[in-house]
């Protein structure tokens, strides 16, 4: 009996040291959804880069709010996701890093006139339609401080999106703020309209970011140094005129956009090259760096009461990963 015990737990033993080999580890989950500095990684599934990187990563499409709700679950491990955004969702209890910068909006986040307003100082006593605490109500708060206003000019008039070309059309606001695509719909819908104030004036103030827990960090620091440096080959890609247009098929493809149409819209993105990124790490008050816009995201935040504590960019930029790529 000793002996079949000993025989078994021998046998045992090898099947654990065997168990590794047999079993892999689970791919790490990213959420991306419909931005282009999300999209672009499009191009690295397609060619499997990450796989010749050296890392297992599944890729999962979500509408943007839901790949938040994902990622504040657990369900993933990384998302794609503004700065600001993950800001909140730390605010509520998730614990999150930045492991790579990718990119800051350039033009496609917009305060846009309906026909006959054409500034923001013309917007006092007007009413505007914007998202509530979101990106554009973001916007819109930095585009009337520039101008010597505050929002007790105007009257906020809570707006999904997806309705702001709709509600432009109505004539019943002054303004509404959209963002890619559907910035360009309302402009496109509303003859008349004029951008009054686009992200291109406000350069660094809408962040996109690549948040991680800590935990899966901590665990596979490795794997997303490898994912981060994936990312700026993709941008690198996008960038070069020779193969730029091949990737704009490809991202186009993913969110089923005319090629054409889709090239006349990714300048409104500014895609983080590695140096670029690498820039922004560093500490600073201004919007070239990402501490100082989170800053003013904290502000804003703060000041429309989305959370109570003021939340510390340290405790969400985590700059040794793009710092250590070559």
């Amino acid at each position: 009996m000793n002996l079949l015990r000993r025989i078994t737990c021998l046998a045992l033993v090898s099947l654990a040291a065997a168990l590794p080999a047999v079993l892999p580890a689970a791919p790490l989950k990213i959420g991306y959804s419909d931005w282009p500095g999300y999209t672009v990684f499009e191009v690295a599934n397609q060619k499997g880069w990450f796989k010749d990187a050296g890392v297992d990563v599944q890729m999962v499409w979500f509408d943007y709010s839901a790949s938040i709700d994902a990622f504040a679950a657990g369900k993933i491990d990384g998302n794609c996701m503004v700065a600001s955004d993950a800001m909140v969702t730390g605010a509520s209890g998730t614990k999150i890093k930045f492991v790579a910068l990718l990119d800051f909006s350039e033009g496609s986040d917009m305060i846009i006139g309906k026909p006959g307003i054409n500034s923001i100082k013309e917007l006092k006593g007007e009413k505007v339609g914007v998202e509530l605490t979101l990106v554009e109500h973001m916007l819109l708060f930095e585009a009337l401080k520039r101008n010597g206003l505050s929002q007790a000019d105007v009257t906020l008039v809570p707006t999904p999106t997806n309705n702001t070309p709709q509600t432009l059309a109505s004539g019943q606001v002054g303004a509404v703020g959209a963002w890619y695509p559907i910035s360009g719909q309302a402009l496109d819908q509303v003859a008349g309209s004029k951008k009054l104030f686009t992200s291109a004036d406000a350069k660094g103030l809408i962040y996109d970011i690549l948040a991680v827990s800590p935990a899966s960090l901590a665990s596979n620091h490795d794997d997303w140094s490898k994912v981060a440096g994936v990312f700026y080959k993709c941008v690198a890609y996008l960038m070069d005129p020779k193969t730029r247009d091949e990737a704009i098929k490809i991202m186009s493809a993913k969110v089923g956009a005319n090629p054409a149409d889709y090239a006349k819209n990714v300048p409104g993105t500014h895609f983080l090259t590695l140096a670029e990124a690498k820039a922004a790490y560093k500490k600073g008050p201004g919007l070239d760096s990402i501490y100082g816009s989170m800053s003013v995201s904290d502000q804003f935040n703060m000041e429309n009461s989305v959370y109570k504590e003021a939340q510390k960019p340290e405790d969400y930029a985590a700059p040794s990963i793009v710092l250590g790529l070559k």
